[in-house]
């Protein structure tokens, strides 16, 4: 596995991991997000040794894995844990099979031209998935908050808006976190023609790659059309969180605190 550079962390066996830290925010400006609290990746189930003794150099103390009993079970070589972290099943869709195959059958418009497939399906995971997100972020709200590595399966769907959800709460601007979000094409790059191949064989994708290509891909304006729906729906990130998630405006401040840092000086 190639070292893709910053702000991916080479992790042998883990691919599309990285620390979502030192995104800017412009709302602050001077500011970012603290580097080292919030790492994101793909599932774990292939990490080596040198993998597992790189995230323990991290400190990383929980991980949080987004993914239904039934979908580990199909898309992964088995559970991973390792000494010094703590897995934390929180599934967003009990269970159901939300792997990249299965997301195409549910949703025909995923793979099709244009954002709405992805918006219906990010719309899916964010009304489903209040609990997983409610206690992902009450972590990152205690204080001196630990680092926590969130993933899925691929990484980039339902983790991809819970790691937006938390760079909005912190005041980054949308088209930043679409930016962020899109790294996933980067990130999942060496595993593409393994993944492409396991799609092509769904039937929703029989015969046409380049909807399988869209399907896998990350592109920006499909995370920017979810956030303005979301901002529709509920108002915004932050009303979504305190409405449907249930958190306290004072353990927002707190996460914010936790999370928002000023810029190093030279």
């Amino acid at each position: 596995m190639a070292d893709l550079g910053p702000p991916f962390i080479h992790i042998s066996g883990l691919p599309n991991f990285r620390d979502i830290g030192n995104t800017p925010i412009a709302a602050r400006p001077g500011h970012s997000i603290k580097p080292g609290v919030v790492f994101r990746a793909a599932e774990p189930s292939r990490i080596t040794d040198a993998g597992v003794a790189g995230l323990q150099a991290l400190r990383i103390s929980h991980v949080y894995d987004l993914r239904s009993a039934v979908e580990i079970q199909r898309h992964s070589a088995g559970i991973r844990e390792w000494d010094g972290a703590s897995r934390v099943f929180v599934p967003v869709f009990q269970d159901e099979d939300y792997g990249p195959e299965a997301i195409a059958l549910r949703f025909v418009q995923y793979s099709q031209q244009g954002t709405n497939g992805f918006v219906d399906t990010y719309r899916s995971i964010w009304e489903a998935g209040t609990g997983p997100v409610a206690k992902i972020l009450n972590h990152l709200a205690t204080p001196d908050a630990s680092p926590l590595l969130v993933h899925c399966t691929a990484g980039k769907d339902r983790t991809g808006v819970v790691c937006a959800i938390i760079l909005s709460l912190c005041g980054v601007d949308d088209e930043t976190i679409a930016q962020e979000y899109s790294l996933t094409e980067v990130g999942l790059a060496e595993r593409k023609e393994e993944i492409m191949a396991s799609l092509m064989k769904n039937p929703a994708l029989k015969d046409d790659p380049e909807g399988a290509e869209r399907l896998l891909g990350a592109r920006p304006e499909n995370m920017l059309a979810a956030l303005q729906a979301l901002r529709r729906e509920h108002g915004s990130p932050e009303q979504y969180v305190l409405t449907k998630c249930g958190l306290s405006q004072d353990a927002i401040e707190q996460l914010r605190k936790n999370l928002i840092v000023a810029n190093a000086t030279d």
